[in-house]
């Protein structure tokens, strides 16, 4: 019997476009190209959502990169201010949130992110009725490596078998079906469809 739901947050939760910020502070697509590639699709990203590099060392491995100051600049305001402009609420999960946690469900996160989270988890919706989050940069942890998945239940006191997963990539919630959790990929974003799956699944 599922008694706790687990969301990701990321394209789950929380729509996300990582360059958004760029735009904020440039109109030239070529500046935005290069945040996309050397910051947000860089190795320095995973390593901040894995919790072993801090925003200024991911930043000056960045600027080493960059060929310009202004390309340098913008790479330090992208960093700076992402979670300002590049995140909002995923239209109907706060509704489904709240009514999973009406039926009596233990609701959780489990979060590829850095520490940032905390400044921004206010953003989540339906964040008042979670029961614990759990960020892989707080953990030195991050999907799709089962250990996450185990210090979950772990944390929070829960049992594999009783958890039903909500991610947008395969990968990660094949992973927690190895560790016993079932789940469903949520890549297509249609939260009705993620609604009837439930209900089929006598979970709403």
């Amino acid at each position: 019997m599922i008694r706790n739901i687990v969301f990701d947050m990321g394209m789950v939760l929380l729509e996300y476009d990582p360059v958004k910020v760029c735009w904020e502070y440039t109109d030239n697509p070529e500046d935005v190209e290069w945040m996309h590639r050397e910051l947000f699709d860089s190795k320095e990203w995973s390593l901040l959502d894995e919790g072993t590099l801090t925003d200024a060392q991911a930043l000056e491995r960045v600027q080493k990169r960059l060929p310009n100051e202004h390309l340098r600049w913008l790479a330090k305001e992208s960093l700076e201010h992402w979670h300002e402009y590049n995140i909002w609420a995923k239209p109907g999960m706060g509704e489904l949130v709240k009514e999973l946690k009406e039926k009596g469900c233990g609701i959780y996160l489990c979060s590829n992110c850095s520490v940032r989270l905390r400044v921004f988890e206010y953003e989540i919706p339906g964040i008042e009725y979670f029961d614990g989050t759990l960020v892989s940069a707080e953990e030195k942890l991050a999907k799709p490596n089962p250990a996450i998945y185990e210090r979950l239940f772990e944390k929070f006191h829960l049992k594999a078998e009783e958890c039903f997963f909500i991610d947008d990539r395969q990968d990660n919630i094949d992973s927690a079906k190895g560790c016993g959790m079932d789940g469903y990929c949520f890549a297509d974003g249609n939260v009705e469809r993620l609604r009837a799956y439930m209900e089929e699944m006598e979970i709403l």
